[in-house]
């Protein structure tokens, strides 16, 4: 179903933000003060505004009150996110997403009626850090507080072996997903746990958080 969002603040974060929800299909209204950041996203998205967004009388003009969802892309300043929150709520938007720079800045969006805060850079410091734990891990996502969704390239002890030879469920808690194989490393959903492992695969999982304290061990893993 199409939805209409908004995002205020068209830095790196707020114009790969509104990119990508275009290449999904929706419709972005697009909203900063500085004419020529609004330029030069003109042609990625349905609709790109010139506008303070800490002014309510203008946000209310370009129409914003019939958005399904909003970002704010700005979070260095906290005067303005704080006005631009208000705004949105006043205005009738249903959910509204804040970028912080710290947790106290996303503390004080919270209370005054963000409904969900993202510290980008603090969240890729702690991706990076896993990443760097766990050299052969392709991407990660954190589920929650104690599992993650994982993209691992296949080690060169699990080359030959299938998943019922590793039994990587037993062993290390992980649950198979998906394998990506071929020249096209084209992903298969529910794997069959008979498929022998080739050199260039990678295999989708989800895992409890302290794999890492065995990682060593994990890719020496052997039938």
């Amino acid at each position: 179903m199409k939805k209409t969002y908004l995002v205020l603040g068209l830095g790196i974060f707020g114009s790969s933000a509104a990119k990508e929800l275009t290449k999904y299909g929706q419709d972005v209204i697009a909203i900063d003060k500085d004419m020529a950041c609004v330029d030069r996203l003109q042609e990625f998205v349905s609709h790109a505004v010139c506008c303070d967004f800490t002014d309510i009388d203008e946000l209310r003009s370009v129409g914003v009150a019939e958005a399904d969802a909003a970002i704010i892309a700005t979070g260095s300043r906290l005067e303005e996110s704080i006005l631009a929150i208000m705004n949105l709520k006043q205005l009738g938007v249903p959910f509204v997403l804040a970028k912080a720079k710290n947790k106290r800045y996303a503390e004080i969006m919270l209370k005054i009626g963000a409904d969900k805060v993202v510290t980008p850079e603090k969240e890729a410091g702690i991706r990076m850090a896993k990443t760097l734990l766990a050299w052969n891990v392709i991407d990660l996502m954190d589920i929650d507080n104690e599992y993650s969704i994982m993209e691992i390239n296949i080690p060169a002890s699990w080359v030959g072996s299938s998943l019922i030879d590793l039994d990587i469920r037993n062993r290390y808690g992980m649950n198979a997903l998906g394998i990506k194989s071929g020249v096209a490393h084209k992903l298969s959903i529910n794997p069959d746990p008979n498929y022998k492992f080739q050199a260039d695969d990678s295999i989708l999982v989800v895992a409890q958080k302290d794999i890492f304290k065995h990682y060593d061990e994990l890719l020496k893993a052997k039938n």
